[in-house]
């Protein structure tokens, strides 16, 4: 969607508009001598203290606008032209201007350079992530194409066997459920990345609904499962579907979920009797695309959509540190309101 334009009008500049007025006020004690010396007529020449008086007040005036000028069109125009520079690609200019004059202009200033560094994140996220995309999709597109030509071009004097045709058949068919599960994945993705309705969810009605799903994990909880949590039920469902998921193809069969309240603030803590994850990978695993089980299918995406799902709603998730086996990790979520 195109940003609106401003439509175009003569329009004064600031600096202009604050000239004007103080030159508008000056004029009035100049307006009112003039006055008095017509009214009096007593004489045409003005005496040397209102000539001193108002040669101070056109001093004063001009010191004014000076300040007016350093304090609020200086900082704005600077703001301005650093604007035009980030949008021709200039990551330099994002940095603190050298004078913000009011608090109000540092506070438009400081919302500006955050606003200007999460869109330069968030261009050099989706090139990234596109780069990604593109070889994910690549791999299994390749394998399917070379298994098809095989097929195509298969020599009518020497024919392939029956096992390697249904080899061939059956490495199609795992690529095209492995480019399924990765396209489910970007469009969960793609919904937890964008704007959604609000909703709230109930602990419990989660905690019922995973039980449904995997029913070959034992699921337990403790704490205040009845509370509502500020995600709607299919961000929910994706969420916490994604954290059972990972835990059972990392051999997990139990599933525990602690849930406590801190204000305001709902704390939902997950944790699994899995594999765990090592050392190296702990810094890894929130990055899109990384697994450890591409091998058997998995998208790498998983742990990405979740975080990204509970940031649109205001929450966050980190890792745990653990002993012996098992994940777990902390959600932090808004509760009751």
């Amino acid at each position: 969607m195109p940003a609106p334009k401003v439509r175009t009008k003569w329009r004064p500049a600031l600096a202009l508009v604050v000239y004007a007025v103080l030159l508008a006020v000056m004029a009035l004690p100049v307006l009112i001598v003039i006055w008095f010396r017509t009214v009096e007529a007593s004489s045409h020449r003005m005496a040397p203290a209102e000539i001193i008086a108002l040669a101070f007040a056109f001093l004063l005036t001009l010191g004014v606008a000076y300040v007016l000028t350093r304090t609020i069109t200086g900082p704005i125009d600077a703001l301005i032209a650093r604007t035009d520079e980030i949008a021709r690609g200039g990551k330099a200019a994002i940095r603190p201007l050298e004078s913000y004059g009011t608090r109000e202009i540092a506070l438009l200033s400081q919302s500006f350079l955050d606003l200007a560094g999460k869109l330069v994140d968030r261009t050099e996220y989706v090139r990234s992530f596109a780069a990604h995309v593109s070889h994910e999709l690549k791999s299994p597109l390749t394998a399917i194409r070379g298994a098809a030509e095989l097929l195509r071009d298969d020599d009518v004097e020497r024919p392939m066997t029956k096992a390697e045709r249904l080899h061939f058949l059956d490495n199609i068919v795992a690529d095209a459920v492995r480019l399924d599960a990765l396209l489910q994945r970007l469009r969960e993705l793609a919904q937890a990345e964008s704007s959604v309705a609000e909703g709230r969810s109930s602990v419990a009605d989660i905690i019922s609904s995973l039980r449904e799903r995997f029913p070959d994990l034992n699921i337990s909880s403790w704490g205040d499962t009845e509370i509502s949590i500020a995600l709607p039920q299919e961000a929910a469902g994706v969420v916490f579907a994604n954290l059972a998921e990972n835990a059972v193809q990392h051999g997990a069969t139990l599933l525990e979920l602690r849930v406590s309240i801190n204000g305001r603030t709902a704390l939902i803590f997950v944790r699994d009797d899995g594999s765990g994850i090592s050392e190296a990978n702990r810094q890894r695993i929130f990055q899109p695309f990384f697994s450890t089980r591409r091998e058997q299918g998995g998208t790498g995406m998983g742990l990405g959509i979740v975080r990204a799902m509970l940031s649109s709603h205001g929450g966050k998730i980190r890792l745990l540190q653990t002993t012996g086996a098992g994940t777990e990790f902390e959600i932090t979520i808004p509760g009751p309101s």
